[in-house]
């Protein structure tokens, strides 16, 4: 008897699975900006776990339906997250808009690089000085192995601050987005590109789409104070391990 029930609640699972994926359907669209043509990148459907590659023309087929939320990537554009409507399923051909990535967004990080110059304009620029390691002193254990973060990286309270600035004139960018800008640029400015393509072996343009798969988990916020580094790396590794589970479909 237990046997049997076994079976026909597999049965009914396996059934709602087949059922949900048998409501998508592909979803034919186009990537556009106003000043520049959109020839690479990537589209991923978090619910269905599936993405695909933007073609030439900036055109990609996916298989979605309403409130299914799509994730757009790529190198020359902003990371963009869109929910789907009734209405985007049902154009012939959906158009999503991408903004370029701008100087401004690209500046709103101050690195370790930067020096001050002056005093003036406020106490900021001494709060953002970095000091290095004198003949007496080290303030960094070289003896123990790297765990790949960058010594000097800025927080993530600061850094959506400034993106906030950033965006500030664009009245349609919402509060969420802004976050999730501001954790992608935070992961970028405190963990070392090695450890993007060595420790989780991502490619250089797959980078960016996986920290907005991150970021659109509400855990991704939660683990952004300095001394939550190692919990991040955890939650970043589990991710991936999300993430690779992703079919890959091709145009």
């Amino acid at each position: 008897m237990k046997n049997n029930l076994v079976i026909l609640v597999v049965s009914l699972f396996c059934q709602i699975i087949l059922g949900q994926n048998a409501s998508r359907k592909p979803l034919h669209g186009q990537v556009k900006n106003d000043f520049l043509a959109i020839e690479s990148g990537y589209v991923m459907n978090i619910n269905a776990n599936v993405r695909t590659f933007i073609g030439s023309g900036g055109l990609f087929d996916i298989m979605a339906r309403p409130k299914d939320t799509l994730l757009f990537s790529g190198l020359a554009f902003q990371s963009k997250k869109i929910v789907l409507t009734e209405k985007d399923c049902a154009e012939v051909l959906f158009i999503a808009k991408l903004d370029l990535v701008s100087n401004q967004l690209k500046e709103v990080v101050v690195h370790k690089e930067l020096k001050v110059k002056s005093l003036q304009g406020g106490s900021q620029k001494i709060v953002d000085m970095q000091f290095e390691d004198d003949l007496q002193s080290s303030p960094e254990n070289k003896v123990s192995l790297s765990d790949q973060t960058i010594k000097y990286g800025m927080d993530f309270v600061r850094i959506f601050k400034d993106v906030k600035k950033a965006l500030r004139k664009n009245d349609e960018i919402k509060e969420e987005a802004i976050s999730d800008i501001a954790f992608t640029e935070y992961a970028k400015d405190n963990f070392t590109k090695d450890f993007f393509t060595k420790t989780l072996s991502l490619k250089p343009d797959e980078i960016e789409l996986f920290l907005m798969y991150c970021s659109n988990d509400p855990q991704s916020k939660q683990l952004v104070k300095p001394d939550q580094k190692f919990e991040l790396i955890d939650f970043m590794i589990n991710k991936n391990k999300e993430f690779k589970k992703a079919e890959v479909t091709h145009k």
